[in-house]
């Protein structure tokens, strides 16, 4: 029977190179190791080839790339063989667009507002300007519309399967209207010289028997085109005539022809950069193919959760993970129908189902409460385990490192606002504009507020989302929480300060609308629909903007230790006390016990190891800053400099150091490192938007950094350097491993749901994505297992750098917690005191349910314990003993009040042992919310 909570998760990356089938062959792998429950990543039907599953195009399909449904069956069985649940990464905020494979797209190009699917995307129909009809931007042309439109590169084509009319620029599908058939039937004919044929003929009949706009309309539409594609011969008119449309060099009728029908579409074409400026449907973030859903829309929540709800009917679904849920109009309204939908899908046999949300918290935010919700996906766990492993007494060296190194402040709140601003002034201008525009109809439609100008609406609202400090609020239609009316307020105070203009209530006003008090009685009469629309926009705004500019731009930028650089987290954030970690834990125990914590994901940063490794940095700053100097003087001759550009840059190179030494191969450089690095240092030196960007690239600075990569990692060039990298990185590569067994041991013991992502089980020294979705040797990991059932700790330890070490300490883990179920799921978390001289380099506690009990001791900053690196620490080395506090330990002497840290340690320098209280017992701490 699987287990409600799960034990621990596994996430796998499926593809078309590893589908259902790969998948089920790991399965047997995956229950040796200890896995309760497999979390895949999103299996509808996507885009062709896609890497990710993110871009789906049909919700109501299985992905035809993965196996299909019998690919998935034989995915089920297996599962079910091996009693392992199925999590699923689902994906209810956005779909993949444009190409010509989304039908419900197709169908709003073709049929405009008309269409029954325009209510699922959130489309601003009347946003275009110059136009005198509504419509949508496509900005799929990558050169200008006039020279798409002058070379031939659009062309309109006939389907004679389907009878329809579409354009086509490359891979992009373009209904035509139906409405301009006839139009386009009359114009074909003639230019076919085909009015006195048979076949000419019935297709004039055919289009003059629908006169006028809109005809054929939607109930129309199927018998036009049915008795189209009947009539014999139509086919090859159809083709010949189409030479009427077919633009080209030195055909001006034709490019006017063509143009004319475009511009009568319910869609306009543009240039893709447009998107960033005029683009009027809203997008996941800043991803032109990918379209924001409604899924507040009854009719569009039940469809693309019907397979969702058959799956979970049908016993193979035991779990969701929900994506982006702050892309949501309402999440709340969102839970409260899904649970009802799974608890119709369960039908008299409802049991717990488990739901994780993916959600980033700012600092000291806390999770909003969703109905059936059991945690997020662990980015801020993943944080809190950094912050409490790396060596606070090494922060403020690398501060002052970073402030030389890059000129600035090692504060982030002004390198985050300037990250902002540059952000609302390119790739989401567009999602700005909308929001300032409709916040000035909200202010003309009164005559109490109609002398706000739409300029300083616009900066007011500006200076309100660069201060926002977190990723949304949680507003339904109703009234804000007190908690978000208060950080509305806040947020108003601190962009009031910033105001420079007469201030004539201005601020009021907009926190009014934010928080909807305008419609409150007594007050002007505003537009209802509006400033609901408005203050529910705001929040799905403020997500995005916070994401691209922290995530994908500030942690680009600050550099000042790179493992702190990670979702969820905050670069510039101190070192975690003991003590806080602590009561952080106890406070978990009793709100979100079920969550996830996680290490590592595909939308990670960096891999789990080489963030340990990093991490180690703050525990040699001195030689780390003489390091850094060495390697510049070293490399100064590699960098390129063409007039005032250098690259990389100064702070740039300081970034690439410490990602070289995170992501360096245990074995030494291999072929492909360099080609690795290279790909991470163009993709981190777009995102950070300097030097070079995704919209505008610097093709002379991404050359230069493309070259000094290659020359510093080329033996024949830079032996020096390389031989002083490689002896720094395998020292810092033994504190990283150290650190990372801490870190596993954390992650599985503490409260919450141990989560795990592909191939993790070994060192993970991957880089950002795509570099942490490259293929995983499933096979060598199961063959090294068996040979861990008894593991030889010494022996292990003495050949750390294959990773067996990992491997084997993975498997005790889960076999401890899985031994141990109720009480990692439901147990209490009591801190343990440490005593003596190393005190300070140990968390400890206990996990409690009734009276069986586990003893968790980690160490941390291990450089006074391994000679900076250089040897695996002696077990004798730890001073200091561990405070049992009532508690006996499985094995010995019930009396004994401690233990000391060099026998706890004597294996390993981490360790889980089971105990039982012997004290008095005292209720369990009560859960704080259901």
């Amino acid at each position: 029977m699987t287990a409600d909570i799960p034990i621990a998760t596994y996430r796998l990356q499926l593809t078309a190179d590893f589908n259902f089938y790969a998948a089920a062959a790991v399965i047997p792998y995956l229950k040796a190791l200890g896995i309760s429950h497999l979390y895949a990543s999103p299996f509808m039907k996507a885009r062709k080839g896609s890497t990710h599953g993110y871009d789906i195009v049909d919700h109501t399909k299985l992905n035809p790339e993965l196996g299909g449904e019998a690919g998935f069956g034989r995915l089920s069985e297996a599962l079910q063989r091996h009693d392992i649940g199925l999590i699923l990464d689902f994906v209810p905020n956005h779909v993949g667009v444009h190409f010509a494979d989304n039908p419900w797209w197709l169908d709003v190009l073709e049929w405009g507002p008309a269409s029954p699917h325009a209510v699922s995307f959130d489309i601003d129909w009347d946003q275009l300007p110059y136009r005198a009809r509504g419509g949508v931007l496509l900005p799929v042309i990558g050169s200008s519309y006039g020279q798409a439109l002058e070379s031939g590169e659009i062309e309109l084509r006939y389907d004679a399967d389907e009878g329809s009319f579409s354009a086509w620029y490359f891979e992009h599908r373009l209904p035509i209207a139906p409405e301009r058939y006839s139009e386009i039937l009359r114009n074909v004919v003639k230019e076919a010289g085909a009015d006195d044929s048979t076949a000419g003929k019935r297709i004039l009949a055919l289009a003059a028997r629908y006169k006028g706009l809109p005809h054929p309309n939607r109930k129309e539409a199927p018998a036009f085109k049915t008795e189209l594609k009947a009539i014999d011969g139509a086919a090859e008119t159809i083709a010949r005539g189409l030479d009427a449309y077919r633009a080209g060099p030195d055909r001006p009728a034709q490019i006017l022809a063509l143009h004319h029908l475009l511009e009568r579409q319910h869609y306009k074409l543009g240039h893709w950069r447009l998107a960033s400026s005029d683009i009027n449907y809203r997008r996941f973030f800043d991803v032109n193919t990918l379209a924001g859903l409604r899924v507040e829309d009854a009719g569009t929540f039940e469809a693309i959760h019907l397979l969702v709800k058959q799956l979970i009917a049908d016993g193979r679904l035991q779990g969701l993970r929900l994506d982006h849920i702050d892309g949501l109009r309402d999440p709340g309204q969102y839970f409260q129908r899904l649970r009802r939908l799974i608890r119709d899908a369960q039908g008299k046999d409802a049991k717990p189902f488990y739901l994780v949300i993916e959600k980033i918290l700012g600092e000291g935010e806390k999770l909003h409460p969703f109905s059936g919700v059991h945690g997020t996906t662990g980015y801020e766990w993943m944080n809190v385990i950094t912050q409490v492993l790396v060596d606070g007494s090494g922060l403020d060296p690398l501060d002052e490192i970073w402030r030389q190194v890059s000129n600035t402040s090692p504060k982030l709140e002004p390198l985050l606002k300037e990250a902002k601003r540059r952000v609302l002034e390119t790739l989401l201008a567009s999602e700005f504009t909308v929001l300032a525009r409709l916040l000035a109809r909200i202010a003309g439609g009164h005559y109490s507020t109609r002398d706000y100008s739409a300029d300083s609406l616009r900066q007011a609202l500006e200076l309100y989302v660069l201060h926002f400090p977190v990723y949304r609020t949680y507003l339904t239609s109703s009234a804000p929480s007190p908690h978000d009316r208060a950080l509305i307020s806040d947020t108003i105070e601190k962009a009031r300060a910033g105001w420079f203009a007469a201030d004539e209530g201005i601020f009021d006003f907009l926190r009014d609308a934010l928080t909807m008090d305008l419609l409150k009685p007594g007050g002007p009469a505003h537009s209802a629909p509006r400033v609901r629309r408005f203050a529910l926009k705001v929040q799905q705004f403020t997500g995005p903007l916070m994401a691209k500019s922290l995530e994908d731009t500030a942690f680009y930028r600050y550099h000042r230790l790179l493992a702190l650089n990670e979702v969820g987290g905050d670069p510039s954030a101190r070192a975690l006390s003991v003590d806080a970690f602590h009561e952080m834990m106890r406070t978990r125990a009793g709100e979100w016990p079920h969550g996830m914590t996680a290490t590592a994901t595909h939308d990670t940063k960096r891999g789990e190891d080489a963030r340990a490794r990093i991490m180690a940095l703050a525990e040699l700053p001195g030689e780390w800053t003489s390091a850094v100097g060495r390697w510049k003087i070293l490399n100064a001759p590699h960098l390129v400099i063409e007039g005032e550009m250098r690259a990389p840059s100064a702070a740039f190179e300081y970034m690439l150091y410490q990602a070289l030494l995170g992501a360096w191969p245990v074995g030494g450089l291999d072929g492909i490192f360099a080609e690795r690095m290279q790909a991470y240092a163009l993709k981190a030196a777009r995102e950070g938007k300097q030097e070079t960007s995704w919209l505008n690239p610097n093709q002379a600075y991404e050359a230069g950094l493309r070259s000094f990569i290659e020359r510093i990692l080329d033996p024949t060039v830079s032996a020096e350097f390389l031989d002083s990298m490689a002896t720094l990185a395998r020292r810092v590569a033994l504190l990283g491993a150290l650190n990372s067994l801490s870190q596993i041991t954390l992650k599985v013991t503490m409260p919450g749901v141990p989560d795990f992502y592909q191939g993790t089980e070994f060192w993970d020294l991957s880089l950002v994505d795509p570099d942490n979705r490259r293929p995983v040797d499933f096979v060598a990991r199961a063959a090294a297992l068996p040979a861990l059932e008894n593991p030889d700790w010494a022996g292990l330890a003495r050949h750390w750098p294959d990773g067996h070490i990992k491997l084997a300490w993975t498997r005790r883990l889960l076999k401890q917690r899985a031994e141990l179920a109720e009480l990692f799921a439901h147990g209490d978390y009591q801190p343990l005191e440490v005593s003596g001289p190393h005190r300070d380099h140990v968390i400890a506690f206990a996990r409690r349910r009734g009276r069986d009990a586990v003893i968790v001791a980690v160490t941390k900053s291990f450089a006074g314990f391994s000679q900076g690196g250089r040897s695996w620490p002696r077990a004798e080395a730890f001073e200091g003993a561990l405070g049992l506090n009532g508690y006996s330990v499985e094995g010995m002497d019930k009396g004994a009040r401690e233990l000391r840290l060099s026998g706890l340690f004597r294996h390993l320098p981490v360790a889980v042992l089971k105990a039982r209280l012997e004290g008095p017992l005292k209720p369990s701490r009560k859960r704080l919310r259901a």
